[in-house]
């Protein structure tokens, strides 16, 4: 598997701690601001990358879902699922369309507000292999995180946003696309038992 440079971004919007305003002198505050801040920002990344190279590669494991929050939602442009049952379903149904899909050049900004707080971005390339047919395309996946799992993914093809009632010209329009994601989600909610996970 081949990824570019992994970068690491790291925001620096953070309220200082409270230990670290009532330090008296600079060896006091210098060690507070390490005793709030000093963690690996990478770490986040790191640990989500492998199980995000497994979903997109048609062959998660039940396992590989433990990233989500129970509430967590995923949205690209053709299905929109809420929770992680539905979540499971978007991913189990790709080996199902495709017989070949994966991530093959990937490279990870994240923007930490607190340890397991934020956001982390993908710039990728994805290859999928429908009919025989190669396809190629580039994406923008957005991962938010709260207390170090992910509450909302967002798959953005060609890294243009998905089109909704606020990023539509016409938001009826951006209704109605918002409306057939949902139905698409539901029907391969179906389709594929409901999120059941495979027996092997």
């Amino acid at each position: 598997m081949v990824y570019s440079a992994h970068q690491r971004f790291v925001n620096n919007r953070v309220s200082l701690p409270r230990n670290f305003a009532m330090a008296t002198d600079s060896a006091g505050r210098e060690r507070a601001f390490k005793e709030t801040f000093d963690y690996d920002a990478t770490k986040y990344a790191d640990g989500l990358m492998p199980h995000i190279l497994h979903l997109y590669g048609s062959c998660a494991t039940r396992h590989d879902f433990d990233i989500y929050a129970a509430n967590a939602s995923f949205e690209d442009p053709l299905m929109c699922a809420r929770g992680v049952k539905q979540i499971k379903s978007a991913f189990y149904s790709l080996p199902k369309l495709f017989k070949e899909s994966k991530i093959v050049e990937y490279s990870v900004k994240e923007y930490m507000v607190s340890p397991g707080n934020g956001e982390i971005l993908i710039d990728n390339k994805q290859y999928y292999n429908f009919l025989g047919r190669n396809i190629n395309m580039v994406s923008l996946i957005k991962l938010y995180l709260e207390e170090g799992k992910i509450v909302r993914h967002e798959d953005w093809w060609d890294r243009k946003p998905i089109t909704n009632r606020e990023t539509a010209k016409v938001p009826f329009l951006g209704r109605i696309a918002e409306m057939t994601r949902r139905g698409s989600m539901l029907a391969t909610h179906v389709l594929m038992r409901f999120g059941k996970d495979p027996s092997v």
